[in-house]
């Protein structure tokens, strides 16, 4: 049986700031998550904030538990998020995913990952790289313990994200490996076995034209 995690939202969240990123979509009434389901080791703590602390034993890649998902599934959509990990933080912002029993082949993933100060080439494997595709195209990553925040923006096959205030990513889908990948899908977080917190979650179903 799933547990429903309910997720305390501030009323405020900076939405201008978002917008000020998609000025085409002000008019788009945002609707806030309320609930996730998963059966893993997801928690929230008096503050409000989404934990996940791995029991005993279970660090690295192993997984015994499952992703944190939300409850509806979403085609074009923009989805914005903190997220804090410790030294060496590993997770994925997944969506479009067919099948939630395997996210990694039925789905795409945006890379969370504790690439501060990292030099030279940034790949698909660093922080806010696409997997199987391309990098990010500059480093934002905040330091180990320091609240970051991303915003993902899907519409058809055009994915643009954020990392901290500036844009990382702007590619076209359908020009990549992920070209078979659905347009509908659960969205979700990765449990890669290692501590994560996560905060202030929106997403806005964009209208098709």
């Amino acid at each position: 049986m799933s547990n429903i995690i309910a997720i305390l939202l501030s009323t405020s969240l900076g939405l201008g700031h978002l917008f000020a990123e998609d000025p085409d979509k002000q008019k788009e009434k945002w609707v806030h998550l309320t609930q996730c389901v998963t059966e893993g080791n997801w928690k929230v703590n008096d503050e409000g904030i989404i934990q996940l602390q791995p029991r005993h034993g279970e660090q690295g890649w192993k997984r015994y538990g499952s992703y944190l998902w939300l409850r509806q599934s979403y085609a074009d959509f923009i989805c914005r998020f903190e997220y804090l990990h410790p030294k060496g933080g590993n997770s994925g912002f997944y969506f479009r995913v067919k099948d939630k029993n395997n996210p990694v082949e039925t789905g795409i993933e945006i890379q969370i990952l504790d690439s501060f100060g990292k030099k030279g080439k940034l790949t698909h494997h660093d922080c806010g790289g696409v997997i199987f595709t391309q990098g990010p195209a500059k480093n934002m990553s905040k330091p180990a313990n320091q609240w970051n925040q991303m915003t993902v923006r899907c519409v058809k096959s055009h994915l643009q994200v954020w990392l901290n205030g500036e844009k990382i990513q702007d590619l076209q889908l359908d020009k990549t490996e992920l070209n078979n990948r659905p347009l509908n899908g659960h969205i979700g977080f990765q449990d890669h076995g290692l501590p994560m917190q996560l905060r202030n979650i929106s997403i806005q179903e964009v209208s098709k034209p």
